[in-house]
């Protein structure tokens, strides 16, 4: 890639004082975009690409509108092959989705996926690699971006140019402008909330291959699969959820947490929690919201007994609106909040418990 922007620098240039080769930036820049390349680590569930991959999908949009995407799933069966169609028509971009059909990639293991993500990178040479910051995302890329040693971009919220990014420091309270000088590929993670999916129209014809990748590469690893524990529940997946309702330690007690379960599905709504509560043993940690857990943006984010901790603001602040209840007026929620109650939020829970008709 260098050699071919170095010839589109010559032939671009001319002399200046001196005998020397005058450039402008932006032909580089016309160059770089010219040539990129990037590759989208997706996850699937139930057959169809999750949402935070699609919005990984609009993140390489935004590197370049001439950008060649391939999309890479893993796994193994029918809903693996049926992922792969969804992400062939996923958006215009795509113009190829690879397929790694192994009982190794079957569960996030960071190890084999590693592996997968290097093997395919040196046969292909894409100039980005991206990722969403989910737990899958964050354990995959460092451990790939050391095995390709380049340094990982980690939680973009904007792309402004191919290699200059945007990204929050400080808990989110303040935006760092970066450009990636190593060499390729740029391996970033990118905050699903911060990128819309495409709503644009897919034509039937426009339809990416799917190709198997050689996993001839594959060999035993240090890490095996054990068991995955998680909540029986119907309650939607809180990273997508539209509508949002978690508690802090306000809440007092595990019990109590189940009033605001009960609010929830009269709501369709995804149960959040603030680290305090996880802390406390309230709710288990795949619960927490924020810098240390999950970062959520919902239509509508209500918080009970949640003081506003500056971890927790981070991971929820981009929610279109956030209502509050405390019974602490000063709270620095309020500060954040669409609509804050400063009351006590059993009473609040209760009457809304009365008020809202059950779900149907």
């Amino acid at each position: 890639m260098a050699a071919m922007v170095a010839g589109a620098l010559r032939r671009g240039s001319g002399y200046g004082g001196g005998g020397g080769f005058r450039c402008s930036s932006r032909l580089l820049a016309q160059s770089l975009r010219r040539f990129v390349s990037t590759l989208v680590v997706a996850e699937h569930e139930g057959g169809f690409v999750k949402p935070s991959s699609l919005s990984a999908l609009a993140a390489a949009e935004a590197i370049a509108k001439e950008n060649k995407i391939s999309v890479l799933l893993g796994g193994s069966g029918p809903a693996l092959h049926k992922a792969a169609d969804h992400a062939a028509s996923s958006h215009p971009l795509v113009s190829e989705v690879l397929v790694a059909d192994s009982e190794a990639f079957a569960h996030p293991l960071a190890e084999p996926w590693a592996e997968l993500l290097r093997s395919v990178q040196q046969k292909r040479g894409y100039s980005h690699v991206i990722a969403s910051s989910t737990s899958f995302g964050k354990n995959l890329l460092p451990r790939a971006a050391a095995l390709l040693d380049v340094s990982p971009v980690t939680d973009v919220t904007a792309i402004k140019e191919p290699r200059v990014f945007v990204r929050p420091i400080y808990a989110g309270n303040a935006l760092c402008t970066v450009k990636y000088t190593g060499e390729d590929p740029c391996v970033m993670s990118i905050r699903s909330t911060s990128f819309s999916p495409t709503t644009e129209a897919m034509s039937e014809t426009k339809v990416a291959p799917i190709t198997q990748v050689d996993l001839s590469f594959l060999s035993e690893g240090k890490s095996t699969w054990v068991n995955l524990t998680s909540q029986d529940t119907e309650r939607p997946d809180l990273a997508n959820a539209r509508v949002v309702v978690t508690g802090g330690r306000g809440l007092k007690s595990a019990e109590n947490f189940k009033l605001l379960e009960q609010l929830a599905e009269k709501l369709g709504a995804a149960v959040g929690a603030t680290r305090a509560a996880v802390d406390a043993g309230y709710v288990p940690n795949d619960l927490q919201v924020g810098q240390t857990g999950k970062i959520v943006a919902p239509e509508l984010y209500m918080a009970f007994g949640v003081s506003g901790a500056i971890q927790h603001l981070a991971g929820m602040r981009d929610s279109k609106v956030i209502v509050a209840v405390n019974k602490d007026a000063d709270a620095p929620i309020f500060q954040v909040a669409d609509y804050g109650l400063v009351a006590d939020l059993f009473e609040v829970l209760d009457e809304l418990l009365k008020k809202i008709p059950d779900k149907k």
